[in-house]
């Protein structure tokens, strides 16, 4: 999930957004979340999120609803997703 971040001034800044955004993720929806890239950059970031299913339908709509969650997140826009279910 790509993310932009409008007002981020700093690097120190842009960690605490996320890290608090990252233990809500995974508190609300016991997944697996982890910052994948742009990690130099002050107002952007990608997530990876990943959950574990018996289901794929199951997984596809826990996903949804972590979607659904940060883009209920003022702060934060989702600029990019890409959704892969094996």
């Amino acid at each position: 999930m790509g993310l932009r971040l409008p007002g981020i001034c700093s690097l120190k800044e842009k960690r605490s957004v996320l890290r608090r955004l990252i233990a809500r993720i995974r508190q609300r929806f016991n997944v697996s979340v982890a910052e994948a890239g742009k990690q130099d950059k002050w107002q952007a970031s990608v997530l990876t999120i990943v959950c574990v299913s018996a289901n794929a339908a199951l997984a596809h709509r826990q996903l949804e609803q972590v979607l659904s969650f940060v883009e209920q997140d003022g702060s934060i826009m989702i600029t990019d997703t890409n959704l892969e279910i094996l």
